[in-house]
């Protein structure tokens, strides 16, 4: 029986705009509605369907919302012990460097208990890519604050906002990076909009790619939201975050081909020594 307001018809090979790629696993997700991990699971498994390399490539999973990231992609996964996958990444490099290798970690991961991992490998030069998913908050474990946390921003362990005097400034991992000399490229990226999601595309491909020329770390910043930790809805995070983290984590290349690029970047002193002007995450 025909289904009701459904053109049998029009399902055909040549009509078909858009087909999930195989190398995502045909299961629910996991992640809160309007989060973006799951947008970034979809540009990256694309992306290594396009480049033919599914049976060729190792991911390492973190321990964070993106735990689960085994269940979703279709490649051979391993999960680190927290903030440990890029010492795990190195490993599998060394022992099979003709494999394309990966790290998929969000901010509590990577630049928290994961600091000293991130910043010895990418000094190293290790010749493995890290994608680094960035909401400035513990979604997972209840919204706790993280290293990325903004100035002011509330969360569920600074109810009054982030005063930097007692809880230090926020870390910008991704610039201490890029001045490491074993970092070959850093970009920051969004998937908020269709536009920003072709870009953050584009930058995944790149760093994928770098691994055939043995440079070093390719490191891929994306500034998502967090609409559950932040008590919002997903069209209001999106807004804040445009608002509140863009101006904070511009978006854009910061390093190619080894070479910083020159930027300016304005913050207000207010913003960022007492975070006042800034419009407060967790509504309440």
């Amino acid at each position: 029986m025909e289904e009701p307001f459904v053109k049998t018809e029009i399902r055909k090979n040549e009509n078909i705009v858009y087909k999930c790629t195989d190398h995502l696993v045909d299961r629910p997700l996991s992640y809160c509605p309007g989060c973006g991990h799951g947008v970034v699971h979809r540009m990256l498994m694309e992306t290594l369907e396009e480049m033919n390399i599914q049976d060729k490539t190792i991911g390492v999973g973190p321990v964070g919302c993106s735990v689960l990231a085994y269940d979703f992609m279709n490649i051979d996964m391993l999960g680190a012990a927290h903030g440990r996958a890029p010492a795990l990444a190195t490993a599998i490099k060394r022992l099979w460097p003709d494999k394309f290798v990966f790290t998929y970690q969000g901010d509590g991961d990577l630049a928290a208990i994961g600091t000293a991992e991130t910043i010895h490998a990418c000094n190293r030069g290790e010749n493995f890519t890290i994608i680094f998913i960035n909401n400035g908050i513990y979604g997972m474990t209840g919204g706790q604050m993280a290293p990325t946390t903004l100035p002011g921003m509330r969360s569920s362990t600074s109810p009054y906002g982030r005063d930097v005097l007692t809880m230090g400034h926020p870390l910008k991992i991704t610039e201490l990076i890029a001045n490491l000399p074993g970092v070959y490229y850093v970009t920051r990226q969004a998937v908020h909009t269709p536009n920003h999601v072709r870009k953050t595309k584009k930058a995944i491909r790149k760093a994928m790619e770098l691994q055939k020329e043995n440079k070093g770390i390719a490191f891929v910043e994306v500034v998502s939201n967090c609409n559950s930790g932040w008590k919002m809805t997903p069209v209001q995070s999106n807004k804040w975050m445009e608002e509140n983290m863009f101006p904070f984590y511009p978006l854009g290349d910061i390093k190619v081909d080894g070479k910083l690029i020159e930027k300016k970047q304005v913050i207000e002193k207010e913003s960022l020594l007492s975070g006042k002007s800034l419009k407060r995450g967790l509504a309440g």
